[in-house]
């Protein structure tokens, strides 16, 4: 009685919590579902069916992983609930066929969703492909150098390892960098000197390792932008029109690892590409076989499908960046007055997505992911680059999560200050 009485109002993990108490009540040979309480052993049970139900319910950690990253709750519910049997089909979306009825409904509601969403002009063709962001790193090369040049602007590892593969397809010109400060700022790109024969411009619009976002685009004088988004994707509004090509791997804010989705203007859309590119690498391909040239990561596109929807139901993009906006001010405005932790990145080019924060000493940032994972608040530690703490706060973390954090952190400080 006495060690259920402090279970109820303990603080230990709570899956320890939860295994504790099935064990109790194992022990005690009770049904969990029972609820009598006309003697001891039935306000024994009672204690451990309520500490139970409490790890029942909360035994989902908020999770600040860069990626693959949180999704949100009721699209899992769904996806869950169909598993075996989606909408009367009699198997689940793991196990159709890419070519039947169902699953053509499936992409075409995801694209016609996606298409709502970011007001996709008709000249623009989507694309699900696989591969991860990182292939089209050879992709977009390929696909556009058609005079072998292209400006690249550096801002993290995303972008410089970017710069680094078109390197192998032709001319890659560092246009601009902020590797002078650790990637803590997006340098000035009002009048970058672009070569006149460069096929495009290239971002990496969000980057989750440094925590940095480009609220203006560059000056691209008249050449193509392409933009990498996959941190950054869907989080706000976007005027696809200013861009000639937007890409992204959605298990940042989107959906499982294993997507990638790729908007193209279709004028660049062509045969003429690079000698040696593969089929597969070749957008025409894709875009020919409206995605299904070969089996699609066909799960993964249902999922993305839920979270479209889920994102139309919250009120589209314009609700979406008010309300990470929200989050991200809460946190902000902590690391901008905590004596303890500071953010790593210049205020004005600050990211919605991803916030690296540190307190300047080794150890005490080893303490804090350490006690912060213990109190249910995961994937917390910083890239290897940056050290400390990173907290990705995408469109499917609750307010109620980085509200949860922050007061964690405040707690964490006053013990360690």
């Amino acid at each position: 009685y006495e060690i259920c009485a402090c279970l109820v109002g303990s603080e230990m993990c709570i899956r320890d919590r939860r295994n504790l108490a099935l064990y109790l009540s194992k022990v005690a040979r009770f049904d969990v579902s029972c609820s009598n309480h006309e003697n001891q052993a039935g306000i024994l049970l009672a204690f451990v069916y309520s500490v139970y139900e409490k790890g029942v319910t909360m035994s989902r950690v908020y999770n600040f992983s860069a990626g693959p990253a949180v999704l949100p709750e009721e699209v899992l519910q769904e996806a869950a609930d169909e598993m075996l049997d989606y909408r009367g089909c009699g198997m689940s979306v793991m196990e159709m066929s890419h070519r039947s009825k169902t699953f053509a409904q499936i992409i075409e509601d995801a694209e016609s969703d996606l298409r709502d969403l970011l007001s996709i002009p008709d000249e623009y063709a989507v694309l699900f492909l696989q591969g991860g962001a990182s292939q089209q790193f050879s992709a977009v090369p390929m696909n556009l150098m058609k005079n072998k040049k292209a400006a690249y602007i550096i801002t993290g590892q995303w972008a410089k390892k970017a710069y680094q593969e078109a390197q192998k397809y032709g001319e890659a010109v560092a246009v601009a960098s902020s590797a002078d400060k650790t990637f803590s700022y997006i340098p000035d790109c009002s009048d970058l000197d672009i070569p006149e024969d460069a096929d495009y411009v290239y971002i990496c619009e969000n980057n989750t390792i440094y925590g940095t976002k480009y609220k203006t685009l560059p000056n691209t004088k008249g050449h193509t932008l392409v933009a990498d988004v996959s941190s950054c994707f869907l989080s706000e509004p976007v005027d696809v029109t200013k861009y000639g090509v937007i890409y992204g791997g959605v298990q940042k804010n989107v959906g499982p690892a294993g997507v990638v989705i790729a908007i193209i203007r279709e004028d660049l859309i062509t045969d003429d590409v690079l000698e040696g590119t593969p089929t597969m690498l070749k957008w025409k391909t894709q875009a020919d076989a409206d995605s299904l040239y070969n089996t699609p990561p066909c799960y993964g596109i249902y999922i993305c499908g839920k979270v479209f929807k889920w994102i139309k139901k919250m009120g589209g993009l314009e609700a979406m960046k008010a309300h990470n906006e929200k989050k991200a001010k809460i946190l902000y405005d902590y690391l901008d007055q905590s004596k303890l932790f500071k953010g790593t990145v210049v205020p004005e080019d600050r990211s919605l997505m991803n916030v690296p924060f540190v307190t300047g000493d080794a150890e005490l940032d080893k303490k804090f992911v350490a006690e912060a994972t213990a109190a249910g608040f995961v994937n917390l530690k910083g890239h290897r680059t940056v050290g400390g703490m990173r907290a990705s706060i995408y469109n499917a973390m609750p307010i109620e999560g980085v509200e949860k954090l922050v007061e964690f952190m405040k707690k964490f400080e006053a013990e360690n200050a």
